[in-house]
């Protein structure tokens, strides 16, 4: 028989120790015969990035040794910091941003010359021994400028610049018989979901391009992923249609491989991740999602056919997909399978995870199984969330009682909420606390015109929705409306000081990382996100009004219920500042008040340490406020202003 005991206070198994403990994050894959790639992120490695190769006889090895770290700065956010070519590795180097070869797991060689430039996204270039990838140089004044060059392999020969002008570039990606090359470029204030550019052009004797040719995009079309067919034909993603969809480029018009209101894209925050990969001239891997669920299917060229490859994963659009040789690897997650490198054989239609994100068996009887939401939200519009009830076989609350529910904005702002078993959500549902993941307008998967919502309204759109979407569960009587909570990281931070300061709908909120003053924030950031508010707030400095009225550092005096905030003081994104702006005028006006500060960390917590210390601070928070005893010993937050 289950206890009965208040919501909030029901003893979890899935603890922080738990949580942190060999837990790790997936990546970027790649194929180089019938090795198998990827990166690890370790955070009990102090969030090491470590590349690791599956063999064919089932072997895993890590493959870069301590103290390297498989990541690159360029748009701080990486991605894309490594690639294999016939058991040759080459990858960025966090501590310097330097690429390094190695070769059969000797010592890494340092290629690139040691000042202050970054690289990411590279392919190779066989015929001309060399690494075609995109450049940060951080050498001069103001911005720093973004081209495509070739480094040399070996390292001996100057690199050559391939392509610039443009503000951005990504994907260079060379034609199987190295005849061309494609890539994509654009220009601020554009982000890449918003309108991008993809080019061709031919290689000359001398290695370098000649003219280049527009052949898809524009300022308001998005085009993800430039791949090449085995047969040298160009194959990309593009959203023309309102819908991320896969087109191929042939004499003639280009052609749309398969019509869905579905998106094969995804927002380019990331360098290196893919949603298609070309398991055969005639074949296409790929995965989209549909309804805000992750398929994986195998798609006919020349037929448009789309068939279903039976999995039990729903989320595949946190990583990678790479087919060939038989079989497609993938980053995938489902609600009772945490992320995984899956290995899926063509041939026998059976798959295997290489690698779990977390290795854990948790009894499903303390396990919270997502379940989809439409709820309406203003102008008779409808958004989108995940709901996850409380649940823990060993307990049950007191009659008549309804429990706190913890309202998740996602970040990006462009981002969605994942249907992967997530032990971060699960903390918080198996101590009776219920977690509604919201997919606000401006998240990815329903569409352009959705994620288009969200253009001049940031600040109001995202906040209308979760507030929406957390008055709709109270009055289905899911949720207790006096104990109502809403936490968020980076763009997730600013909905959610947004709402606890221009909304009186939560009672208590968390901020990871987020952005209190938007006017910083656009003067501040770096260059991938230097001009990303013109387009969801407007043009600065020209609408500094605007960007005044929703900051919510400038509107204090309207908030009026308690906030923790949790800070990397190595942020680069959204500087410490912010963080401790709020923090001094909510402290000011009396309202109970926590910061958190982390050395060492900067945008996302990656030590296990400090993940473990924000989630069990942000519970210890709301133990306080809302009165409920914790079952967990707890290392105490200090909180001003509280009351007795």
């Amino acid at each position: 028989m289950p206890t009965t005991a208040p919501y909030g206070s029901w003893k979890s198994p899935i603890t922080t120790d738990l949580i942190v403990s060999g837990s790790i994050g997936l990546g970027q894959v790649a194929l180089d015969g019938e090795d198998i790639y990827w990166v690890e992120m370790r955070p009990s490695e102090g969030g090491r990035m470590v590349l690791v190769k599956h063999d064919p006889e089932g072997e895993t090895v890590d493959v870069t040794p301590e103290p390297y770290s498989v990541r690159t700065r360029v748009h701080e956010y990486g991605g894309g910091a490594f690639l294999v070519h016939e058991e040759v590795v080459y990858f960025s180097n966090y501590s310097d941003q330097r690429i390094y070869r190695q070769e059969n797991g000797g010592e890494p060689q340092a290629i690139t010359p040691d000042v202050e430039m970054r690289y990411a996204d590279g392919c190779f270039d066989p015929a001309r021994n060399r690494i075609i990838c995109v450049r940060e140089d951080h050498t001069g004044e103001g911005e720093p400028v973004n081209c495509i060059v070739a480094v040399d392999a070996l390292g001996k020969t100057e690199q050559q610049v391939l392509s610039k002008g443009s503000d951005f570039c990504s994907n260079p990606r060379i034609s199987p018989d190295g005849a061309k090359l494609a890539w994509l470029t654009w220009d601020h204030p554009n982000m890449p979901w918003d309108g991008t550019f993809l080019l061709v052009a031919s290689f000359n004797d001398q290695g370098l391009l000649g003219e280049s040719q527009v052949v898809a995009g524009g300022r308001t079309e998005s085009i993800f992923q430039p791949e090449w067919s085995p047969d040298n034909v160009l194959h990309y993603v593009s959203d023309r249609s309102g819908w991320w969809n896969l087109w191929r480029h042939e004499n003639g018009p280009d052609r749309q491989l398969a019509k869905r209101s579905a998106e094969f894209g995804k927002p380019q925050w990331v360098f290196g991740s893919g949603t298609y990969s070309f398991a055969s001239d005639e074949l296409i891997a790929c995965s989209y999602v549909e309804n805000g669920e992750w398929k994986v299917s195998m798609l006919h060229i020349e037929s448009g056919t789309l068939l279903a490859i039976d999995t039990p994963f729903s989320e595949l659009g946190r990583g990678d997909l790479k087919a060939g040789d038989g079989k497609i690897v993938f980053v995938a997650g489902a609600p009772s399978l945490p992320m995984s490198m899956v290995l899926f054989d063509l041939a026998s239609s059976r798959w295997h995870e290489l690698r779990k994100s977390h290795n854990l068996e948790i009894d499903e009887g303390y396990l919270s199984a997502s379940q989809s939401v439409e709820f309406p939200t203003d102008d008779g519009k409808t958004a989108h969330a995940l709901y996850y009830p409380p649940r823990n076989r060993d307990f049950q609350a007191p009659a008549g009682e309804k429990p706190p529910l913890l309202v998740k904005s996602h970040g990006g702002p462009t981002g969605s909420a994942s249907t992967a078993l997530d032990l971060g959500i699960q903390f918080w549902t198996s101590r009776g606390i219920g977690v509604l993941d919201v997919n606000y307008g401006g998240s990815t998967g329903y569409g352009r015109e959705y994620r288009e919502r969200l253009n001049g309204t940031w600040g109001i759109v995202d906040v209308d929705d979760c507030c929406n979407a957390a008055l709709h569960l109270v009055s289905q009587g899911e949720a207790d409306g006096d104990r109502l909570a809403i936490d968020g990281g980076s763009a997730g931070g600013y909905t959610t000081l947004a709402a606890l300061t221009f909304k009186e709908v939560f009672n208590a909120g968390a901020s990871h990382y987020g952005v209190s003053d938007l006017e910083a924030l656009a003067k501040e950031t770096h260059k991938f996100e230097a001009r990303y508010l013109d387009g969801l707030v407007g043009p600065y400095p020209e609408e500094s009004a605007l960007y005044k009225e929703r900051s919510p550092i400038h509107h204090t005096d309207r908030l009026s219920c308690p906030l923790i905030l949790f800070q990397g003081l190595e942020d680069q994104i959204v500087p410490p500042s912010q963080a401790e702006m709020m923090f001094d005028a909510v402290r000011a006006k009396g309202i109970p008040t926590a910061y958190i500060p982390f050395e060492g960390e900067q945008h996302g917590f990656r030590r296990a340490e400090n993940i473990k210390r924000a989630l069990e601070a942000e519970l210890y928070f709301y133990s306080k406020v809302f009165g409920f005893d914790l079952a967990d010993s707890i290392e105490p937050v200090d909180i001003l202003n509280l009351p007795d």
